[in-house]
């Protein structure tokens, strides 16, 4: 009996022990500044990290800790990272939310990013902080299965595919056009990037289809495309992730069908598609078989969704490997679904269902936030509100305050939980009149949520808008949508079955999605619209629970207002 109770000790620790072997740290060192880059064959500046657009890919091994080394070497801002889908269970602090967790890191100044990925997946980074995004600020994050650990499909290669869109106009300038009186829309983007790469003044397809010039590329263009090489008759996967600012996507590839596997670092039942809707703030993996002719090439095409297209397709070759990569399609790209054909879309969404044996979600929740989201004014600025409150951000981050108790450096009073009953989310408000705001939702630990994202009409009739909802710290449940104004009868058509575990789930035109989440990580964690230019004005809330578990946040992180002054009255 001893010798039994020995080996299986043994046996144990040797198993502790492989694990600690097996997980790593990899150490990067970043440098992030402005430089001059081609995205779409049109000179501008962008924001790059050691002189790459887009940034640096990390790839990582789940239970691999990360250690970035953030310099900022922009003369004149501050600048922060998130690490898009990454839960960061135990350090809120390196969630990289200027003014939520942590300080923006002033120019000269280097803040180290130290975080564990506990979960393999499809993520990626990028900034938080004013526009930064549509400044280029971004980066690939992919996590790949622990040592001893089996994926639920197979695949012979992989390649990713980071999407943003781009402008010409500086995100400076786009950052004042929205924040002025009166006005000013940034506009549709020019161009669609896939890995940081559009062509703006020429098409890759301009032979079949007639438009633009033909572009004539040598290939160590900045513009030129990354053609994705494959040998026939094999299954690869493609890692698909948004940065986009605005606009939503939708994915083709030519005469080859899709099998959707993963969705946000999730797996999820296999689903073939022959098109993929994606929003800003959204990742999924699918399989492709190679399995047409290999003596031609097929176009890899994004087109824009949900929005009027007024930029070009997005265009890459996937190219058979006994064929020439130079050889161009001679059909013309897929067409996407039309724009507006929202019950495409939203058969595509519904289709999404967790894998089985996921995690099911709580049966019943503690507490209901629902969320009206609306386009507003406030003293002539046009802004978006929720409930009525468009959140402005305060100088101290959130997570200091309420870990030190500094009860002046934001509204102690909560937003408010609902809106009024009457009403019409169909038509304009009467009064479009709100206010600034930057008031919590303190949750209770370990309970569960439910929340429910409620769209209505803009300030102009008939008017609403998709809007993609990233929650940090947390995955939740999508537990259904629907039509209108969401009522408690609703409730009857929820999933609690198979619900789809995401971070950003799409909330469509005059239509609500229901979210179920446990409140089970401490920090604060916003929860916000990834469309930048609705966040920026004012298109978010903030969530806090468990604040009083968080140890160990470094000083640094919070060296600024009234966080700053705390710590230096308190120092030893």
């Amino acid at each position: 009996m001893v010798y039994r109770d020995c080996l299986i000790l043994i046996t144990c620790f040797s198993f502790l022990i492989q694990l600690c072997l097996a997980a790593k740290t990899r150490y990067f060192k970043w440098e992030v500044e402005y430089m001059y880059w081609s995205p779409d064959c049109m000179e501008g500046a962008v924001m790059g990290i050691n002189g790459q657009f887009p940034g640096p890919t990390i790839r990582a091994v789940a239970g691999d800790t990360i250690v970035v080394n953030l310099k900022n070497k922009l003369h004149t801002e501050g600048v922060v990272i998130h690490w898009h889908g990454i839960r960061q269970l135990g350090t809120p602090w390196v969630d990289g939310t200027a003014s939520i967790s942590q300080c923006a890191i002033n120019p000269g100044e280097t803040f180290v990013y130290r975080y564990k990925v506990d979960k393999a997946g499809t993520y990626f980074y990028h900034a938080h902080f004013g526009m930064q995004r549509s400044a280029g600020l971004y980066g690939s994050l992919i996590v790949e299965v622990g040592e001893g650990e089996k994926e639920p499909f197979h695949y012979d290669g992989e390649f990713s595919l980071l999407l943003s869109d781009w402008w010409h106009m500086s995100s400076h300038e786009q950052e004042l056009a929205i924040s002025s009186k009166p006005f000013r829309w940034i506009g549709e983007p020019q161009s669609l990037l896939i890995n940081g790469r559009g062509q703006y003044n020429c098409s890759l397809a301009a032979h079949v289809t007639n438009t633009l010039t033909q572009c004539q590329f040598i290939g160590n263009e900045q513009c030129a495309p990354q053609i994705l090489h494959v040998q026939p008759n094999q299954t690869y996967r493609l890692r698909v992730a948004s940065t986009t600012a605005l606009v939503s996507l939708n994915l083709q590839i030519g005469t080859h069908k899709m099998v959707m596997v993963e969705a946000d670092g999730n797996y999820i039942q296999p689903v073939t598609v022959d098109d993929l809707d994606i929003y800003s703030g959204e990742t999924y993996s699918v399989l492709i078989q190679t399995d047409q002719d290999p003596s031609k090439n097929y176009w890899i095409s994004f087109s824009v969704r949900g929005r009027e297209p007024k930029t070009p397709q997005a265009l890459t070759i996937l190219n058979y490997q006994t064929a020439s990569a130079s050889h161009l399609p001679l059909s013309p790209p897929p067409v996407s679904p039309l724009w507006d054909d929202y019950n495409h879309s939203k058969s595509f969404s519904n289709n999404i269902l967790a894998l089985m044996g996921s995690p099911k979600p709580p049966t019943s929740y503690n507490r209901r936030i629902i969320l009206l989201m609306t386009q507003n004014t406030i003293d002539g600025f046009m802004k978006w509100a929720i409930n009525n409150i468009s959140l402005a951000l305060p100088p101290t981050p959130y997570l200091g305050a309420i870990k030190y108790r500094l009860r002046n450096a934001f509204d102690q009073k909560s937003p408010p939980e609902n809106f009024p009953e009457d009403y019409d989310v169909m038509k304009p408000a009467t009064n479009t009149n709100s206010t600034y705001g930057n008031g919590i939702y303190m949750l209770k630990f370990m309970t569960t949520v439910d929340v429910i994202l409620q769209n209505a009409n803009a300030l102009k009739e008939n008017v609403s808008d998709i809007h993609p909802w990233h929650m940090h710290g947390h995955d939740f449940w999508v537990l259904g949508y629907g039509e209108g104004k969401f009522k408690d009868e609703d409730v009857k058509k929820f999933n609690l079955e198979n619900p789809p575990l995401k971070n950003t789930a799409v909330v469509f035109p005059f239509g609500w999605t229901a979210l179920r989440f446990v409140a089970d990580n401490p920090g604060v964690w916003p929860f916000h619209c990834h469309i930048e230019p609705h966040f920026h004005m004012g298109m978010g809330v903030v969530f806090a629970e468990g604040v009083y578990r968080v140890k160990g946040i470094p000083n640094h992180a919070l060296a600024c207002g009234l966080t700053g002054r705390f710590l230096m009255s308190h120092r030893h």
